[in-house]
């Protein structure tokens, strides 16, 4: 087996564990250390995701050796990501009088790579993305965006940024996985971008968001969350008081009587009706039974 493979391995196991409020500390801790004695490297990481799935696990769990065990092997693959080069502070001889001569040349360098960097920053799409189509393009952006929460100067924090992939990633995947679902750009498509963008943006559900951050929730999950999935805490507790009210209010509505299985409903054949007598003529003649049937809706009246 492939460490690849056996990456892969873990990572289902630890997903599983994610999901299932805190339990099978134990054995998470053990997967955690095997994870860390293979030898994974930046190809892995990024076929993988698995520094997402462990930053999850990190945060999902309650056990103390758990957590430093994650902060440690995410510390150790961020070795990985390609960063900017920290000065020597040793010089060997004679290398001062070559830098005094480079200097002038390192200048404009430097300033030509700022500009270019301020470019890349600021442009969209990213160099990786694997489309061209304007409106796909457009959307990765917009979704980009509502990501970052304020347009783009928004940055994640320590805690959510280690081991996760960057807005732009992110939003690569949550369109793609939209665009595989439709398989073209109509109007469906755009309204499932349009659902996901004013979610995301929402400042009163910040949990949607970070969560997704994390990869507490997949791109792919996301792409199909309904209205009512994707909603706040608030807004499902309200839902859920409204719905209540009106299973109370339908139930009040309902016409009392009482149930038996002596009688037969004429339409559906079925014995399970609901009866309710009533003086609609003189005292002296008998009451009318007025029966509904509780499987089809089916109402008569005997005298």
């Amino acid at each position: 087996m492939s460490v690849e493979e056996e990456v892969m391995k873990i990572q289902k196991k630890l997903n599983k564990m994610t999901s299932a409020d805190g339990s099978g500390q134990e054995q998470a801790l053990d997967l955690l250390k095997t994870l860390q004695n293979l030898p994974v490297n930046l190809d892995i990481l990024t076929k993988t995701r698995i520094g997402m799935t462990v930053n999850a696990l990190r945060k999902s769990s309650s056990d103390e050796e758990v957590i430093s065990l994650s902060k440690t092997i995410i510390r150790n693959w961020k070795k990985f990501l390609p960063g900017p080069n920290a000065p020597s502070s040793k010089e060997t001889p004679g290398s001062s009088k070559v830098k005094k001569e480079e200097k002038p040349m390192r200048d404009s360098d430097s300033k030509e790579r700022e500009k270019e960097s301020k470019k890349m920053q600021t442009s969209f799409p990213p160099s990786s993305t694997n489309t061209t189509d304007a409106v796909r393009l457009k959307c990765r952006e917009l979704l980009c965006n509502a990501i970052r929460a304020d347009g783009g100067k928004y940055q994640m924090s320590e805690d959510i940024s280690e081991g996760c992939a960057t807005p732009e990633e992110l939003a690569e995947e949550l369109e793609e996985a939209i665009f595989q679902e439709f398989r073209n750009t109509d109007m469906r498509y755009k309204n499932r971008v349009r659902s996901r963008v004013a979610n995301l943006k929402d400042a009163k559900n910040p949990t949607l968001r970070s969560n997704f951050l994390a990869g507490v929730i997949t791109a792919g999950r996301l792409a199909t969350m309904t209205a009512e999935e994707m909603a706040s805490d608030e807004m499902k507790s309200l839902r859920s008081k409204f719905m209540k009210e009106a299973i109370n209010d339908a139930q009040l509505a309902q016409v009392q009587g009482t149930k038996t299985d002596l009688l037969k409903c004429g339409k559906c054949k079925k014995r399970n009706c609901t009866y309710n007598q009533v003086q609609t003529r003189s005292a002296d003649e008998p009451m009318t039974t007025f029966v509904m049937c509780n499987e089809c809706g089916n109402r008569w009246k005997f005298c």
